[in-house]
Protein backbone atom coordinates (compact mmCIF):
# COMPACT_ATOMS: atom_id res chain seq x y z
CA UNK A 1 0.00 0.00 0.00
CA UNK A 2 1.66 3.19 -0.74
CA UNK A 3 1.72 6.06 1.47
CA UNK A 4 0.56 9.22 0.05
CA UNK A 5 0.78 13.54 1.03
CA UNK A 6 -1.55 15.45 -0.18
CA UNK A 7 -1.25 19.00 -0.15
CA UNK A 8 -4.03 21.53 -1.65
CA UNK A 9 -6.00 18.60 -0.30
CA UNK A 10 -9.59 20.55 -1.46
CA UNK A 11 -12.94 18.74 -0.71
CA UNK A 12 -10.75 15.51 -1.38
CA UNK A 13 -10.02 14.84 -4.86
CA UNK A 14 -6.72 13.38 -4.80
CA UNK A 15 -7.62 11.87 -1.73
CA UNK A 16 -10.59 9.83 -3.63
CA UNK A 17 -7.95 9.09 -6.01
CA UNK A 18 -5.74 7.46 -3.52
CA UNK A 19 -8.56 5.55 -1.80
CA UNK A 20 -10.08 3.99 -4.98
CA UNK A 21 -6.72 2.76 -6.01
CA UNK A 22 -6.67 1.31 -1.95
CA UNK A 23 -3.63 3.73 -0.63
CA UNK A 24 -3.62 5.62 2.11
CA UNK A 25 -3.28 9.15 3.18
CA UNK A 26 -0.64 9.74 5.70
CA UNK A 27 -0.64 13.89 5.61
CA UNK A 28 -3.15 16.23 4.36
CA UNK A 29 -3.06 19.72 4.03
CA UNK A 30 -5.73 22.71 3.60
CA UNK A 31 -6.45 25.90 4.47
CA UNK A 32 -10.26 26.59 3.70
CA UNK A 33 -12.20 25.72 6.68
CA UNK A 34 -14.87 24.42 4.34
CA UNK A 35 -13.25 22.52 2.14
CA UNK A 36 -11.66 20.95 5.19
CA UNK A 37 -15.23 20.16 6.91
CA UNK A 38 -15.83 18.44 3.43
CA UNK A 39 -12.80 16.84 3.35
CA UNK A 40 -13.18 15.52 6.86
CA UNK A 41 -17.03 13.89 6.09
CA UNK A 42 -15.50 11.97 3.87
CA UNK A 43 -11.74 10.88 4.36
CA UNK A 44 -9.69 11.22 7.24
CA UNK A 45 -8.58 14.47 9.43
CA UNK A 46 -7.07 17.16 7.77
CA UNK A 47 -3.35 17.22 9.16
CA UNK A 48 -2.20 21.22 8.79
CA UNK A 49 -3.87 24.39 7.57
CA UNK A 50 -1.76 26.30 6.09
CA UNK A 51 1.26 24.87 4.22
CA UNK A 52 3.54 27.53 5.34
CA UNK A 53 3.68 26.94 9.02
CA UNK A 54 4.10 23.30 8.06
CA UNK A 55 7.48 21.90 9.80
CA UNK A 56 8.82 19.18 7.31
CA UNK A 57 9.74 16.88 10.26
CA UNK A 58 5.94 16.57 11.17
CA UNK A 59 5.66 14.90 8.00
CA UNK A 60 5.62 11.35 7.55
CA UNK A 61 7.85 9.85 5.01
CA UNK A 62 5.71 8.54 2.07
CA UNK A 63 5.72 7.30 -1.30
CA UNK A 64 3.84 9.81 -3.55
CA UNK A 65 3.07 13.08 -2.98
CA UNK A 66 -0.11 14.74 -4.46
CA UNK A 67 -0.54 18.48 -4.97
CA UNK A 68 -2.90 20.93 -7.31
CA UNK A 69 -1.31 24.14 -6.15
CA UNK A 70 -3.02 27.37 -6.47
CA UNK A 71 -3.49 28.39 -9.77
CA UNK A 72 -5.09 32.06 -9.73
CA UNK A 73 -2.14 33.34 -9.88
CA UNK A 74 -1.46 31.43 -13.23
CA UNK A 75 -4.90 31.23 -14.93
CA UNK A 76 -6.15 33.63 -17.80
CA UNK A 77 -8.29 34.44 -15.98
CA UNK A 78 -6.35 35.17 -12.44
CA UNK A 79 -3.92 37.35 -14.95
CA UNK A 80 -6.71 39.14 -16.52
CA UNK A 81 -8.20 40.04 -13.19
CA UNK A 82 -4.93 41.01 -11.16
CA UNK A 83 -3.78 43.05 -14.34
CA UNK A 84 -7.14 44.86 -14.35
CA UNK A 85 -6.78 45.23 -10.65
CA UNK A 86 -2.85 46.82 -10.15
CA UNK A 87 -1.96 43.68 -8.83
CA UNK A 88 1.06 40.77 -9.53
CA UNK A 89 0.80 37.74 -11.07
CA UNK A 90 2.83 34.57 -11.31
CA UNK A 91 5.08 33.83 -8.76
CA UNK A 92 4.80 37.58 -7.45
CA UNK A 93 1.05 36.84 -6.44
CA UNK A 94 0.07 36.28 -2.78
CA UNK A 95 -0.46 32.79 -3.89
CA UNK A 96 1.92 32.31 -6.61
CA UNK A 97 4.51 31.26 -4.41
CA UNK A 98 2.99 28.37 -2.81
CA UNK A 99 4.64 26.09 -5.50
CA UNK A 100 7.98 26.68 -3.58
CA UNK A 101 6.54 25.00 -0.38
CA UNK A 102 5.93 22.14 -2.52
CA UNK A 103 9.31 21.89 -3.57
CA UNK A 104 10.26 22.62 0.71
CA UNK A 105 8.21 19.52 1.02
CA UNK A 106 9.21 17.75 -1.89
CA UNK A 107 12.83 18.15 -1.35
CA UNK A 108 12.83 17.45 2.74
CA UNK A 109 10.93 13.89 1.73
CA UNK A 110 12.17 12.43 -0.87
CA UNK A 111 8.72 10.37 -2.11
CA UNK A 112 9.28 8.31 -4.84
CA UNK A 113 7.25 9.94 -7.00
CA UNK A 114 4.96 13.61 -7.22
CA UNK A 115 2.42 14.23 -9.02
CA UNK A 116 1.74 18.24 -9.52
CA UNK A 117 -1.77 19.65 -11.19
CA UNK A 118 -2.16 23.38 -12.72
CA UNK A 119 -4.17 25.26 -15.21
CA UNK A 120 -3.07 24.63 -18.99
CA UNK A 121 -2.08 28.41 -19.09
CA UNK A 122 1.02 27.49 -16.75
CA UNK A 123 2.75 26.33 -19.74
CA UNK A 124 2.20 30.10 -21.16
CA UNK A 125 2.61 32.47 -18.35
CA UNK A 126 5.30 34.91 -19.26
CA UNK A 127 6.12 33.57 -22.11
CA UNK A 128 6.89 30.23 -20.98
CA UNK A 129 9.32 31.63 -18.30
CA UNK A 130 7.45 30.65 -15.13
CA UNK A 131 7.04 27.34 -16.64
CA UNK A 132 11.09 26.93 -16.68
CA UNK A 133 11.45 27.43 -13.32
CA UNK A 134 8.81 24.86 -12.39
CA UNK A 135 10.81 22.87 -14.56
CA UNK A 136 13.97 23.52 -13.57
CA UNK A 137 13.62 23.69 -9.80
CA UNK A 138 11.88 20.23 -9.96
CA UNK A 139 15.21 19.15 -11.59
CA UNK A 140 17.30 20.71 -8.83
CA UNK A 141 16.22 18.89 -6.27
CA UNK A 142 16.73 15.71 -8.18
CA UNK A 143 13.35 14.42 -10.19
CA UNK A 144 13.10 13.66 -13.62
CA UNK A 145 10.07 15.43 -14.55
CA UNK A 146 7.55 14.43 -17.89
CA UNK A 147 4.65 16.91 -18.56
CA UNK A 148 1.12 16.98 -20.75
CA UNK A 149 -1.97 18.15 -20.93
CA UNK A 150 -5.16 16.35 -20.40
CA UNK A 151 -8.86 16.74 -20.20
CA UNK A 152 -10.99 14.88 -18.56
CA UNK A 153 -13.87 14.18 -20.98
CA UNK A 154 -12.75 10.77 -22.00
CA UNK A 155 -14.41 10.06 -18.22
CA UNK A 156 -17.20 12.37 -17.58
CA UNK A 157 -18.84 14.92 -19.67
CA UNK A 158 -16.64 18.03 -19.29
CA UNK A 159 -13.86 19.16 -21.19
CA UNK A 160 -11.42 20.60 -18.47
CA UNK A 161 -7.52 20.87 -19.86
CA UNK A 162 -5.11 20.98 -17.53
CA UNK A 163 -1.34 20.27 -16.70
CA UNK A 164 0.47 17.48 -15.23
CA UNK A 165 3.92 17.12 -14.24
CA UNK A 166 4.80 13.47 -13.27
CA UNK A 167 7.73 13.78 -11.58
CA UNK A 168 9.84 10.28 -10.54
CA UNK A 169 12.71 10.31 -8.01
CA UNK A 170 14.29 7.48 -10.03
CA UNK A 171 15.40 7.36 -13.78
CA UNK A 172 14.20 3.56 -14.22
CA UNK A 173 10.19 4.88 -13.06
CA UNK A 174 10.85 7.64 -15.33
CA UNK A 175 11.85 5.69 -18.57
CA UNK A 176 8.80 2.96 -17.72
CA UNK A 177 6.44 5.50 -17.47
CA UNK A 178 4.15 6.04 -20.47
CA UNK A 179 1.78 9.18 -20.25
CA UNK A 180 -2.02 8.03 -20.26
CA UNK A 181 -4.20 7.75 -23.57
CA UNK A 182 -7.67 8.73 -22.19
CA UNK A 183 -10.64 6.99 -23.03
CA UNK A 184 -12.64 7.96 -25.75
CA UNK A 185 -16.41 8.45 -26.38
CA UNK A 186 -18.79 10.65 -25.84
CA UNK A 187 -19.97 11.92 -22.31
CA UNK A 188 -23.36 13.24 -22.12
CA UNK A 189 -24.46 15.39 -19.42
CA UNK A 190 -27.54 12.51 -19.83
CA UNK A 191 -25.50 10.57 -17.31
CA UNK A 192 -24.94 13.13 -14.69
CA UNK A 193 -28.21 14.56 -14.50
CA UNK A 194 -30.79 14.15 -11.65
CA UNK A 195 -34.45 13.85 -12.16
CA UNK A 196 -35.96 15.57 -9.60
CA UNK A 197 -34.80 19.06 -9.42
CA UNK A 198 -35.76 21.13 -6.62
CA UNK A 199 -37.13 24.41 -8.20
CA UNK A 200 -34.35 26.40 -6.77
CA UNK A 201 -31.62 26.03 -9.10
CA UNK A 202 -33.87 27.12 -11.84
CA UNK A 203 -33.28 30.48 -12.71
CA UNK A 204 -35.04 33.54 -11.68
CA UNK A 205 -36.76 35.46 -13.81
CA UNK A 206 -34.74 38.44 -13.49
CA UNK A 207 -31.76 36.64 -13.34
CA UNK A 208 -32.51 35.14 -16.40
CA UNK A 209 -33.50 38.39 -18.18
CA UNK A 210 -30.14 39.83 -16.94
CA UNK A 211 -28.01 36.97 -18.50
CA UNK A 212 -30.03 36.96 -21.84
CA UNK A 213 -29.69 40.65 -22.39
CA UNK A 214 -26.18 40.36 -21.49
CA UNK A 215 -25.16 37.94 -23.98
CA UNK A 216 -27.27 39.69 -27.04
CA UNK A 217 -25.31 43.08 -26.09
CA UNK A 218 -22.25 40.98 -26.43
CA UNK A 219 -23.35 39.33 -29.73
CA UNK A 220 -24.28 42.57 -30.89
CA UNK A 221 -20.67 43.90 -30.25
CA UNK A 222 -19.21 40.56 -32.50
CA UNK A 223 -17.75 38.72 -28.96
CA UNK A 224 -18.46 35.18 -27.14
CA UNK A 225 -19.22 36.63 -24.09
CA UNK A 226 -22.05 35.32 -21.77
CA UNK A 227 -23.76 32.44 -20.57
CA UNK A 228 -23.35 28.98 -22.11
CA UNK A 229 -26.47 26.53 -21.61
CA UNK A 230 -26.53 23.15 -22.62
CA UNK A 231 -28.87 20.03 -23.50
CA UNK A 232 -28.68 16.45 -21.76
CA UNK A 233 -27.17 15.31 -25.14
CA UNK A 234 -24.14 17.54 -24.82
CA UNK A 235 -20.98 17.90 -23.02
CA UNK A 236 -20.38 21.05 -20.97
CA UNK A 237 -16.90 23.19 -21.09
CA UNK A 238 -14.79 23.96 -18.12
CA UNK A 239 -16.56 25.46 -15.53
CA UNK A 240 -14.49 27.97 -12.63
CA UNK A 241 -15.11 28.54 -9.04
CA UNK A 242 -16.96 31.54 -9.87
CA UNK A 243 -20.03 29.64 -10.73
CA UNK A 244 -21.80 29.74 -7.50
CA UNK A 245 -22.78 33.74 -8.28
CA UNK A 246 -25.28 33.11 -11.55
CA UNK A 247 -24.64 29.54 -12.97
CA UNK A 248 -23.89 31.10 -16.37
CA UNK A 249 -20.67 28.76 -17.10
CA UNK A 250 -23.08 25.92 -17.67
CA UNK A 251 -26.93 26.28 -17.61
CA UNK A 252 -29.07 23.14 -18.62
CA UNK A 253 -31.90 23.89 -20.75
CA UNK A 254 -35.52 22.69 -19.15
CA UNK A 255 -38.74 22.82 -21.31
CA UNK A 256 -40.69 25.59 -20.94
CA UNK A 257 -39.16 26.70 -17.86
CA UNK A 258 -36.17 28.82 -17.25
CA UNK A 259 -32.54 27.19 -17.45
CA UNK A 260 -31.41 26.06 -14.54
CA UNK A 261 -27.96 25.96 -12.74
CA UNK A 262 -26.28 22.07 -11.87
CA UNK A 263 -27.23 20.73 -8.54
CA UNK A 264 -24.14 20.11 -6.10
CA UNK A 265 -24.54 16.68 -6.68
CA UNK A 266 -24.24 16.96 -10.45
CA UNK A 267 -21.35 18.94 -9.62
CA UNK A 268 -19.61 16.21 -7.77
CA UNK A 269 -20.47 13.67 -10.78
CA UNK A 270 -18.70 15.74 -12.84
CA UNK A 271 -15.64 15.74 -11.66
CA UNK A 272 -16.04 11.87 -11.13
CA UNK A 273 -16.39 11.21 -7.50
CA UNK A 274 -18.86 8.52 -6.05
CA UNK A 275 -22.52 8.75 -5.13
CA UNK A 276 -21.14 7.47 -1.39
CA UNK A 277 -19.32 10.89 -1.33
CA UNK A 278 -21.28 13.20 0.99
CA UNK A 279 -21.85 16.50 0.73
CA UNK A 280 -21.75 18.26 4.02
CA UNK A 281 -21.41 22.21 3.18
CA UNK A 282 -23.39 24.89 1.20
CA UNK A 283 -24.29 25.43 -2.18
CA UNK A 284 -22.35 28.02 -2.44
CA UNK A 285 -19.32 26.60 -0.70
CA UNK A 286 -20.01 23.19 -2.85
CA UNK A 287 -19.51 24.71 -5.98
CA UNK A 288 -16.49 26.29 -5.11
CA UNK A 289 -14.84 23.40 -3.93
CA UNK A 290 -15.99 21.01 -6.73
CA UNK A 291 -14.66 23.49 -9.52
CA UNK A 292 -11.15 24.08 -7.57
CA UNK A 293 -11.14 19.95 -7.85
CA UNK A 294 -9.40 17.66 -9.85
CA UNK A 295 -11.27 15.26 -12.28
CA UNK A 296 -10.81 11.91 -9.86
CA UNK A 297 -10.96 8.70 -12.49
CA UNK A 298 -8.61 11.24 -14.44
CA UNK A 299 -6.07 11.50 -11.88
CA UNK A 300 -6.72 7.97 -10.53
CA UNK A 301 -5.33 6.86 -14.06
CA UNK A 302 -1.91 9.07 -13.99
CA UNK A 303 -1.07 7.62 -10.58
CA UNK A 304 -1.72 4.38 -11.62
CA UNK A 305 0.06 4.41 -14.82
CA UNK A 306 3.16 6.57 -12.98
CA UNK A 307 3.18 3.89 -9.87
CA UNK A 308 3.08 0.46 -12.09
CA UNK A 309 7.01 0.24 -12.05
CA UNK A 310 7.00 0.05 -8.22
CA UNK A 311 4.07 -2.19 -8.74
CA UNK A 312 5.64 -4.61 -10.85
CA UNK A 313 8.53 -4.55 -8.56
CA UNK A 314 6.42 -5.83 -5.77
CA UNK A 315 4.83 -8.60 -8.02
CA UNK A 316 7.92 -9.86 -8.73
CA UNK A 317 9.31 -10.16 -4.85
CA UNK A 318 5.73 -11.65 -4.14
CA UNK A 319 6.24 -14.25 -6.81
CA UNK A 320 10.49 -15.10 -5.67
CA UNK A 321 9.36 -15.78 -1.98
Amino acid sequence: MFKVIDLFSGCGGFAQAVKNLGWEVVFSCEIDKFARQAYEANFEPVSANDIKSVDVSDIPDADFLLAGFPCPAFSISGVSVNNALGRKHGFEHVKGDLFFEVLRVLEAKQPRYALLENVKNLIHHDKGRTFKVVLDELKAIGYHVDWFVRSGEGYVPQKRERVFLACFKNRDDFNAFNQPVIPTGNKKLSSILEHDVNDKYTLSDKLWSYLDNRKKAHQAKGNGFGYRSYTPTESIGTITARYYKDGSDALIEQYKKNPRKLTPRECARLMGFPESYKIVCSDTQTYKQMWNSVIVPLVESIMAQMSGNALLEELVEMLSV
